[in-house]
């Protein structure tokens, strides 16, 4: 049975398996760090708030960074992006860890080394996610996306228990300099592999341009925005956990270095069993009621850990909070995965880096805040309660898997019939199709075009309007503009099967003795006038 499952399972491809491996590699490298951080915080303050800190520390980059970390994902070679980022990785853990064995560490310098780390694994995040469907058929996507679910969680089970061992048995000096090592894998197996094509041709798009064209697609892509809210609802609430892990096993479970990182590796062992589930679940039941089925388990294993002074007890809710970490987060990074098309994936896998880190990070300062002022009890308890509150209030924002056709590029355009080709930085470019429908066809007309409109915004134009002749009935003119030339050559080829499908339609109603009239037009400049472009 476990030879079949392999042979059917993407680790039978070598460059996948390589970078699995490597994948694994770098969370244990990164979450060995930070059980690690946590604990030897706890060894420095008695501050609820201060340790909380640390997981603000670690998470808060992905705030700061995290749309740049996916827009250059996206306009660079992800390859080159996952070497650099685990270099630093590599390099601010060792000096942490050396740090911490000389005796030279404080809570500033611990919050900052960390900061660091957090701001690699940032960037290395989108890269990587992204990175597998590059790798990958589409056919065997969900399954390898499950498997990541699996690398993630099977670090957050062997990390933090591998880490406090060490910490336990030598010191945490040295578990973080062990951990260190655990980045060079990941840094073998991209130098091993061969950078992919540009997912879509032309010039490139530039670093600060590309973080808005990033916000505007999810801006305009129903399915994008319903997972950054669910993604939004859960994270924040969450994030009381693991603010608070550290108290919760020193004061309430009176346990040490060695207990944290058992329930530490028990939420991990419960996330495995949960990432092992996802592909069967989501097959049976739709990904909203997975999302929400695991929002509702989290908020019972939060009671029990809140209630409860007894460590077995606890570790099976840090178990059960495990499964339902993952059936939330690894149903959304499919969505996510499975609904943004290449040229933007990364961005897209940012977004929700983003919503979960930028939680996490804003969440632990405030659950930490509260735990200071009313306890530990009332604030994990409260976060469980948010859970609820907020998947009721966002009962009908619903999550779904994406389509092929919304990723797959739509038909080929034909080459723009244009004597003198506008520079790539020309522009705003205005384009304007008019239509001429009859009476009977208007409302369908109408209707139809109105769904033309976010995709025409997703894929890059700024402003989108359709309007009535007053003059002539049954002229309808659709108008949207582009910032620049070359952003209207990258719009032609970002067009996916599902936005030439929704184009068909309307012109499925257009008079059949009139053809669509398309016409470009470009801001013209002193510059523009000498070259003589029209």
């Amino acid at each position: 049975m476990v030879t079949r499952s392999f042979e059917s399972s993407p680790l039978t491809n070598a460059v996948f398996r390589n970078f699995y491996l490597g994948s694994i590699g770098a969370a244990l490298g990164y979450t060995m760090q930070a059980t690690i951080s946590a604990w030897l915080m706890a060894t420095l303050t008695t501050s609820a708030l201060i340790i909380a800190l640390v997981q603000s520390a670690s998470t808060a980059p992905s705030l700061l960074f995290g749309l740049v970390a996916g827009t250059l994902a996206d306009i660079v070679d992800r390859r080159r992006v996952i070497i650099v980022t685990q270099i630093l990785l590599f390099a601010a853990t060792l000096v942490l860890g050396f740090a911490a064995l000389v005796g030279i560490i404080g809570p500033v310098s611990l919050l900052f080394l960390t900061f660091l780390v957090g701001a690699g694994f940032t960037f290395y995040l989108p890269a990587q996610q992204a990175s597998i469907n590059e790798l990958v058929p589409r056919a065997e996507l969900s399954r390898a996306i499950a498997l990541g679910s699996v690398a993630f969680n099977v670090a957050r089970a062997l990390g933090p228990a591998l880490a406090g061992a060490i910490a336990a048995a030598m010191s945490s000096g040295t578990a973080l300099v062990v951990g260190a090592f655990f980045f060079v894998p990941m840094f073998v197996a991209m130098r091993r592999t061969k950078p992919p094509e540009a997912a879509l041709p032309g010039v490139p798009e530039r670093l600060l341009s590309g973080v808005m064209i990033g916000l505007r697609y999810v801006r305009h892509s129903a399915p994008m925005r319903a997972l950054v809210m669910r993604n939004l609802a859960f994270s924040v609430c969450a994030s009381a956990f693991w603010a608070l892990l550290p108290v919760i096993a020193r004061d309430q479970l009176g346990l040490g270095a060695g207990g944290f990182g058992v329930l530490s590796a028990s939420f991990g062992l419960g996330a495995i069993v949960g990432a092992f589930s996802i592909p069967a679940l989501l097959q049976q039941r739709t990904m909203n009621e997975v999302v929400t089925s695991g929002g509702i388990l989290w908020s019972l294993a939060m009671l029990v850990v809140a209630l409860t002074v007894n460590a077995p007890l606890a570790v099976i809710g840090a178990a059960c909070a495990g499964a339902a970490w993952v059936y939330v987060f690894a149903s959304l990074s499919a969505g996510t995965q499975s609904s943004a098309p290449a040229w933007v994936r990364a961005r897209a896998v940012s977004m929700n880096l983003v919503a979960t880190q930028g939680c996490l990070a804003i969440g632990s300062a405030f659950w930490g805040a509260i735990a200071s002022g009313v306890g530990t009890r009332w604030a994990l308890g409260a976060s469980a309660l948010a859970v609820l509150v907020l998947q009721w209030l966002l009962r009908r924002v619903r999550v779904a898997m994406g389509q092929e056709a919304d990723v797959v590029p739509g038909v080929r355009l034909p080459e723009l019939a244009i004597a003198a080709e506008p520079l790539p930085d020309d522009g705003p470019v205005l384009i304007q199709l008019e239509y001429r429908i009859d009476a009977g066809n208007r409302d369908a007309f109408l209707k139809a075009i109105a769904k033309v409109g976010p995709t025409r915004r997703r894929n890059g134009a700024t402003s989108w309007r359709v309007f009535r002749d007053v003059g002539e009935e049954g002229r309808f003119v659709e108008r949207y503009v582009i910032a620049s030339w070359a952003e209207y050559v990258r719009l032609r080829a970002r067009m996916t099967m599902a936005d030439s499908r929704l184009q068909q339609r309307v012109a499925e109603l257009q008079r059949a003795d009139v053809p669509i009239r398309v016409s470009r037009l470009i801001g013209v400049t002193s510059d523009i006038a000498a070259r003589g472009v029209h």
